[in-house]
């Protein structure tokens, strides 16, 4: 494993381990492992967490140059403006889902996921740290939500995931920043992303 996983361990341990779990090859293990991490009183633990892969992802957009977010981004064809931006959309999107379901106001009228939404190819550094600084925003107020329902089912059904329960949609969002830090470091180390 990868020493930036290890580095981000100790302040985000719920959503590593969870992460982790890929490496069996089977997503039943994600889940289970979601699945014990996403307990009652979890949500604010986890806002925290996900400040942390946060700031892991805008250490990265902050970093690199304009040339460098244009690269390609290890995700289909995306460069890598577009990998980050996509993971802030994703993040919040999947919290706010969360805080609808958990606060009784999920829309009846709900569209259905479409994943694999790049964000914009030519989003600037500075635009990338402040897409992510909104996103953890919505993700703290969508933490105090879910506080407390984090057992309760969310209707947010993805095309990849399923159906997750409340809690469970909070530290999802975590592996799934993981999954594109882990493509930004392969490609920061000249390995071919996954």
């Amino acid at each position: 494993m990868s020493a930036w996983v290890d580095v981000l361990e100790s302040g985000a341990p719920d959503i590593v381990a969870s992460w982790r779990a890929l490496d069996e090859g089977r997503f039943i293990a994600v889940r289970r492992e979601v699945r014990r991490r996403a307990r009652r009183g979890s949500a604010p633990l986890v806002a925290a967490q996900l400040a942390v892969t946060a700031d892991a992802i805008g250490a990265i957009a902050g970093r690199l140059s304009d040339d460098d977010l244009r690269r390609p981004g290890g995700e289909d064809d995306w460069n890598v403006a577009q990998t980050i931006g996509h993971d802030a959309d994703a993040r919040a999107g999947l919290c706010l889902a969360a805080a609808l379901a958990a606060s009784g106001r999920w829309p009846s009228q709900a569209r259905p996921v479409v994943p694999g939404v790049p964000g914009p190819a030519d989003a600037t550094g500075l635009v990338l740290l402040r897409r992510l600084a909104t996103s953890q925003r919505i993700v703290e107020r969508a933490a105090r939500a879910v506080d407390g329902h984090e057992l309760e089912p969310c209707p947010l059904d993805h095309p990849l995931v399923g159906r997750l329960r409340c809690g469970e949609w909070l530290v999802f969002a975590g592996v799934h920043d993981l999954m594109h830090l882990a493509q930004l470091h392969a490609l920061a180390d000249g390995s071919p992303a996954s």
